[in-house]
């Protein structure tokens, strides 16, 4: 069977279609106005289009008429049209292989990672192994439906485009310059990552605390915000997770909160309980933080610079598990580096070292905010200050619902 040969709208218009019969199955099919904003969103989108509604309804006829779109009346009585798409039965696809054909023609040549993290709605990869086992399955089949691309320079993986059409151009070498895997620090699996960052820390943990112990005399902006979140919390207890050697905690608890730390080094929580021993610190991960024993929930869940070496994927999942453990009204607060970048150092605090830290793009902060449930978002960026390292910061505030 020759594949269709879809121009730039119809891989648009499919695409949309195909993405929103997942996510969105209550209001399904769209009808004309669903379509023609679903096809123009400013997010998730590689180019972003402007399509109006007389060339959408002129496109969905012509795919009608090749067998790739059934047009249907709304219901009963109703003279509202709906579009339905039919390009995944046209193809045989299964739900894995449908959901990365959806991604690739809705923003174009992307990375293993990048469709990992993208498709997480469609279809739950378990790591960026298997999205590009079935991007192989779908480049040995009779008919190829996708192609590996060369790499270019500034890109850290090779990406894959869908041969349904010609892709796009603004998908192409301009968005190639700044694509970012951040899945590559899961190349080994999480298991490891989380055990590789645990032993640098241990090994850091008493020039970290000589370095960093008195950071915050000269960061105002996070001296102000920290204490914003203390005020924020009321009298309901404070963790601190990814606490390290306990600094940020005891200058929470300096406000008079009560306040506990957890971080997954032991030495570092050696160092925290050292030196400061009327406070409360245990060894654990932030993805499995368990509610205070002497309350309900957390009054606040502060996260500074903790999220820094978790892949994009796992971003939403943390923050969510996180958010789950706050009481009502309770407050989560993020610091994390942003940029398009998976910055691997080789010093820390005058150590040598090799970790990766992850910089992560600001939308997708604020989107695992929201997908938590969290409300009345504050947000604020900065830039570095002298003796930092050179990234931008982003920290992001909300508030559990009532």
């Amino acid at each position: 069977m020759a594949l269709p040969v879809l121009d730039a709208t119809e891989q648009r218009i499919l695409g949309s279609l195909l993405e929103k019969q997942r996510t969105v199955p209550g209001s399904y099919p769209l009808s004309l106005n669903a379509l023609r904003l679903a096809c123009n969103q400013t997010s998730s989108r590689d180019p972003i289009t402007d399509l109006d509604d007389p060339t959408i309804e002129t496109v969905a006829r012509e795919l009608k008429g090749r067998g790739l779109l059934r047009i249907v009346w709304a219901g009963k009585g109703s003279r509202t049209l709906k579009y339905h798409q039919l390009l995944d039965e046209e193809l045989s696809l299964q739900p894995d292989e449908r959901a990365l054909i959806t991604v690739l023609l809705l923003r174009g040549p992307q990375a293993p990672g990048e469709l990992k993290t993208r498709t997480e709605r469609l279809h739950p990869f378990a790591d960026r192994d298997a999205v590009e086992q079935v991007l192989r399955r779908l480049a040995e089949l009779p008919e190829p439906l996708v192609r590996e691309l060369e790499r270019r320079p500034g890109q850290q993986d090779r990406r894959w485009v869908h041969l349904l059409g010609p892709v796009p151009e603004s998908a192409g070498p301009v968005a190639a310059a700044t694509a970012v895997d951040r899945e590559t620090v899961l190349s080994g699996g999480a298991a490891d990552r989380d055990a590789h960052v645990r032993e640098t820390y241990d090994a850091v943990a008493e020039p970290y605390f000589a370095t960093l112990g008195d950071e915050l005399v000269d960061k105002p902006f996070d001296v102000w915000l920290l204490e914003r979140v203390a005020s924020l919390a009321g009298s309901d207890p404070i963790v601190d997770v990814g606490c390290g050697p306990g600094h940020i905690a005891a200058f929470l608890a300096d406000t008079g909160a009560g306040v506990s730390g957890v971080d997954l080094s032991p030495a570092m929580v050696a160092v925290a309980r050292r030196e400061f021993p009327d406070l409360d610190f245990q060894v654990g991960n932030l993805t499995s933080l368990l509610r205070p024993r002497t309350a309900s929930g957390w009054g606040a869940v502060v996260a500074w610079y903790s999220l820094v070496h978790l892949a994009g994927s796992e971003l939403a999942p943390a923050v969510a598990a996180l958010a789950r453990t706050l009481v009502p009204g309770g407050v989560l607060a993020v610091g994390v580096h942003v940029g398009d970048e998976v910055r691997h150092v080789t010093e820390l605090v005058g150590e040598s070292v090799e970790l990766d830290f992850v910089l992560h793009d600001p939308a997708q902060v604020l989107a695992a905010f929201t997908g938590a449930g969290l409300e009345s978002l504050e947000w604020y960026r900065r830039s570095p200050y002298p003796d930092e390292a050179a990234t931008e910061r982003f920290y992001v505030l909300g508030r559990r619902p009532t």
